[in-house]
């Protein structure tokens, strides 16, 4: 079984979800950027597809790619997960809960496999001073961490392998 994880990332922590996931599904696995134009995905037996959150928001690219190959997702098996520092609260982590998640699935016609919902990353010193100072403000607004010296990662790798052992179910 071939699968292909497409990833859209700002800061790293969707590549890394994509990185760790493939090590635990079966099969021959690729994992590549949602941009890479030599991405072939006829021959993918099972399309998996992880975008992450700026300020409320996936990248348009995103959506460009899911409209463009709606019908070839549907087709076959295919997944989504999306990351995002709201996750990182309890009972905003699952695609139901999770207004992010919910609303894309919602607003595409693509209606994967099996969804998914990630904390991300917060890393502040690897920001940039702008993204800095609003992801600090954005975190004051909700209650997050608002050490700008502190990279924190959210992400519970251990809902990555039951996402990945839920996928290698599915024949």
């Amino acid at each position: 079984m071939q699968t292909i994880i497409l990833y859209s990332t700002h800061d790293g922590q969707t590549k890394k979800i994509a990185d760790y996931l493939s090590k635990y599904l079966e099969g021959e696995i690729k994992v590549a950027s949602i941009t890479d134009a030599n991405i072939i995905l006829n021959q993918a037996d099972r399309i998996i597809i992880g975008a992450s959150i700026r300020y409320g928001h996936f990248d348009k690219k995103l959506y460009q790619f899911i409209e463009n190959h709606t019908a070839l997702l549907q087709s076959k098996f295919s997944y989504f997960y999306g990351v995002n520092l709201t996750a990182r609260k309890a009972g905003k982590d699952t695609p139901e809960t999770n207004v992010y998640v919910r609303k894309f699935l919602e607003r595409i016609n693509w209606k994967p496999t099996m969804s998914a919902v990630f904390a991300g990353a917060l890393l502040y010193p690897r920001y940039k001073w702008f993204d800095r100072i609003m992801i600090q403000l954005i975190m004051k607004i909700t209650g997050g961490e608002t050490d700008t010296t502190q990279e924190i990662e959210f992400t519970n790798w251990n809902q990555v392998v039951y996402f990945a052992n839920q996928i290698n179910k599915i024949k």
